[in-house]
C-alpha cells in the first residue's frame, strides 16, 4: 500500500538569491546517486492503514481499541501471573505497606526480580479489576479499602526503578539459602550452590556475572568466577530499610540525627552483608570438588603415583559406600514393606472383625425388630428363647454366611418376613447337619 503525502516547499524570504545566499559545499557524482524504496512502518502508520481498511474516524478507532484492550484484559489467560491470595495478606493494613511484599500483592512471586515492567502493568491491571472499591461495592460487598490500597502501593513502588532497586535490595524472598549438607547429599552440588549465585549475581553493578559452572568447568573459569565475587561489586543499599526522617522544619536536629543514624545503619548492613558473601564464597570453596582437582592437577608431576593410589583409593571407597548405602536402601525396603504388609494384614482383620460384629448387631436387631415372633408384648422368656436361636445360629456359621444373612435382613420390616428367613437359615443348618433340630426352641427348622 502506496501513500502520497504533498509536502509543499516553503516559501523563499524576500530578497533571496542563488548567488549571493547558497554556498555549495560537496559535489553529488553521477555514479553515486543511488536510487531506494521507503516503506512505511511503525504503529502510527499501522493505526492509520487499519482506521483506512475499516473506514472508521479517529475517535471510532480509539473507542473500538480500548474496547479490545479492555476485553483482552479481561480475558487474559492468568495462568502465567496469577496465583493463590493469602487472606493474612487481603486484611493487610494499608499503613503498612512497607512491612507488604509488592511483588506477593501483584501476585508476581515466582518472578520477582526477573518480572517486567509489562508483566507488573498486566498485574495490576489484573488485580485492580478484581478489587477495585467500585467493582466490589456494585457485587454488593462492604470490604475496606486497604488492600487497594496496597496494589496501588505496591505498582507505585515497583514501577520506579529507584524505588524498585530499593525494595529489591532487602527482598529476603528471592535469595536462595545456601544448601545444607543432607540437601547436597541429595542433590547436584552444582545446581544448589548455582542456584544460590546466580540469586546473588542479581545485586551486581557488573553485568553479567560469571556463571558458576559445573563439574566440567575449567580451571580459568573456576577461578574468575571465585575472583568475582570475592571482589564483589554489589549496589545494594538498603534504604528501604532507613527509619522515617521527620519533615517538620522545626526538627532540624531530630532530622539530622536520623539521617545519620539511617547511614551508619545502611554501612552496618552492607558490612554484614559483606560478611555474608564470604563466608559462602568459603562454605562454598571448601566442598567445591573443582579446586580440589586443580590442587591436585598442579602437584600431579610430583606425586603421580600417590594421586593414583589415592584416586583408586577413593573409587573402592566410593563403591564401597554406594555398596553399603545400596544394601541398607535394599534392607530398609524390605522392613518398610514387611511392616506395611503386617499393618494391612491388622487393619484386614480389624475391618473384618468389626464387620462381623456390625452384622450380629443386624441379625439382633432384626428379632427385635419383629418383636421376637409374637403378638404385643414379649415375655422374657419368649426373648431369650429368639436371642438363643439367634446366637446358636451365629455360633455355626462363618463371616461370610454371616453377613449373607444380614443382607437379607437388613431392609426387612415384617416380622413374618423376618421370620420365614430366620427360619430358612435355620432349616439350612438342621440340612447340613450343623444343627440338631432339638436345640432350637422359638425357631422352627
Amino acid at each position: 500500500m502506496t501513500t502520497v503525502v504533498p509536502l509543499p516547499l516553503p516559501t523563499l524570504p524576500e530578497g533571496w538569491t542563488a548567488e549571493k545566499d547558497f554556498k555549495p559545499i560537496g559535489k553529488i557524482a553521477q555514479n553515486e546517486a543511488t536510487q531506494r524504496t521507503i516503506e512505511p512502518v511503525g504503529p502510527h502508520f499501522l493505526a492509520h492503514a487499519r482506521r483506512a481498511r475499516h473506514k472508521r474516524t479517529f475517535s471510532e478507532d480509539d473507542r473500538i481499541q480500548a474496547q479490545e484492550r479492555a476485553k483482552n484484559v479481561e480475558e487474559d489467560n492468568e495462568s502465567d501471573l496469577s496465583e493463590p491470595e493469602d487472606p493474612m495478606m487481603l486484611s493487610r493494613d494499608a499503613k503498612d505497606w512497607k512491612q507488604q511484599d509488592h511483588y506477593k500483592v501483584l501476585g508476581l512471586s515466582k518472578y520477582r526480580w526477573r518480572a517486567t515492567e509489562e508483566q507488573i502493568k498486566r498485574a495490576h491491571r489484573k488485580k485492580v479489576l478484581k478489587h477495585h472499591p467500585d467493582k466490589k461495592a456494585a457485587a454488593g460487598r462492604t470490604e475496606d479499602d486497604n488492600f487497594f490500597k496496597c496494589i496501588q502501593k505496591a505498582t507505585e513502588v515497583l514501577l520506579d526503578p529507584i524505588k524498585r532497586r530499593q525494595f529489591d535490595s532487602v527482598d529476603e524472598e528471592a535469595d536462595v539459602e545456601p544448601p545444607t549438607k543432607k540437601q547436597l547429599q541429595k542433590g547436584n552440588f552444582y545446581k544448589l550452590w548455582g542456584n544460590v549465585f546466580k540469586a546473588e549475581g542479581r545485586f551486581s553493578n557488573t553485568q553479567p556475572v560469571p556463571s558458576f559452572g559445573n563439574e566440567n568447568s575449567t580451571r580459568e573459569e573456576v577461578e574468575n568466577f571465585y575472583n568475582f565475587f570475592y571482589n564483589f561489586d554489589s549496589w545494594r543499599s538498603f534504604e528501604y530499610l532507613d527509619e522515617d526522617v521527620p519533615d517538620d522544619s522545626e526538627s532540624r536536629d531530630q532530622r539530622r540525627h536520623t539521617e545519620r543514624k539511617n547511614l551508619n545503619t545502611r554501612k552496618k548492613r552492607k558490612a554484614e552483608d559483606n560478611a555474608r558473601l564470604r563466608k559462602l564464597l568459603d562454605d562454598c570453596s571448601a566442598a567445591d570438588e573443582r579446586i580440589k582437582k586443580f590442587r591436585q592437577e598442579a602437584n600431579a608431576a610430583k606425586n603421580k603415583k600417590r594421586l593414583e593410589k589415592e584416586a583408586a583409593e577413593k573409587k573402592a571407597a566410593e563403591e564401597a559406600a554406594a555398596k553399603k548405602a545400596a544394601e541398607e536402601a535394599a534392607a530398609k525396603e524390605a522392613e518398610e514393606k514387611a511392616k506395611a504388609d503386617r499393618e494391612a494384614s491388622k487393619k484386614a482383620k480389624e475391618a473384618a472383625k468389626n464387620a462381623v460384629k456390625k452384622n450380629k448387631r443386624v441379625l439382633r436387631g432384626s428379632v427385635k425388630d419383629a418383636n421376637y415372633f409374637v403378638e404385643g408384648d414379649a415375655s422374657v422368656a419368649t426373648i431369650d428363647a429368639v436371642l438363643g436361636d439367634v446366637e446358636l445360629i451365629q455360633a455355626k456359621i462363618d463371616p461370610d454366611e454371616i453377613a449373607a444373612l444380614a443382607g437379607k435382613l437388613n431392609n426387612l420390616k415384617v416380622a413374618d418376613e423376618i421370620k420365614a428367613v430366620w427360619n430358612e437359615e435355620a432349616a439350612r443348618l438342621v440340612g447340613a447337619g450343623k444343627i440338631n433340630a432339638g436345640d432350637l426352641k422359638a425357631l422352627s427348622a
